[in-house]
């Protein structure tokens, strides 16, 4: 009985990323607030580049509240879907050129968003990871939490609630 041999470690690396980036340049919104996704293995972490746009008031300076939400919104939403699609990316089944082309899958739609701000967003860098609490074939349920200089120093955290696309297309 022979096995079949592994896919070069490179090969794997590549569809992981360019799956990624589809999933990321897919949605205008996170272009504009400049977001990106830094990726270990099937973990992801949300970066916010600062950038003076992002200041809600000037006299502070803070992040404005709306683009908190929104990192954070973002950041569930693609871990989401990044965990959603994970062993179709593993297994070879996605096809990454069509992803980059646009043919993206269906993302999760947001029932409830709740965002706990615990202190203010200082003009820096900021990072976000989501944890899915559950995940079921219609619904999920993820907890995200964002911080700046120091993981354990959270400036706003949130729960939010989401419909799982139809994996059937439908």
């Amino acid at each position: 009985m022979t096995r079949k041999r592994p896919e070069p470690v490179q090969v794997v690396k590549q569809r992981r990323d360019g799956a990624l980036a589809a999933l990321v340049e897919g949605v205008p919104y996170i272009q504009f607030l400049g977001i990106r996704f830094d990726r270990r293995g099937d973990e992801l972490t949300g970066v916010l580049p600062f950038d003076d746009k992002l200041i809600g008031n000037p006299f502070l300076p803070a992040i404005h509240g709306g683009v908190t939400a929104a990192f954070l919104e973002v950041t569930s939403v693609i871990s989401l879907s990044w965990s959603y699609l994970w062993e179709d990316i593993e297994s070879g089944r996605i096809d990454v050129q069509a992803l980059a082309e646009g043919n993206l899958p269906r993302l999760p739609k947001t029932i409830d968003f709740t965002v706990d701000y615990l202190r203010s967003g200082l003009p820096r860098d900021a990072y976000a990871r989501a944890t899915v609490s559950r995940s079921g074939r219609r619904y999920a349920s993820v907890h995200v939490e964002a911080w700046q200089d120091h993981r354990g120093k959270l400036f706003a955290q949130a729960t939010g609630h989401f419909l799982m696309p139809d994996r059937n297309g439908g």
